[in-house]
């Protein structure tokens, strides 16, 4: 798995994430839409940390800076 999220879309995604996890747990408790929003967030954190979103390369998309 190459990098493909580059550092302005980790922080964005690292951020989504986050807020989306706090709305899960803050907000919407005992919901569907609390384990949504728990789904996508961890998602979005993961992908920030590890640097790889899969679907990235089924649309032909890198945000991270060639070396």
């Amino acid at each position: 798995m190459a990098a493909n999220v580059g550092s302005t879309d980790r922080v964005i995604r690292l951020i989504i994430g986050i807020v989306l996890l706090v709305l899960a747990f803050a907000v919407v408790n005992g919901s569907v839409w609390e384990w949504i929003f728990i789904g996508v967030g961890a998602l979005a954190i993961f992908t920030a940390l590890t640097r790889f979103c899969a679907l990235y390369p089924l649309f032909k998309i890198n945000t991270a800076k060639k070396k």
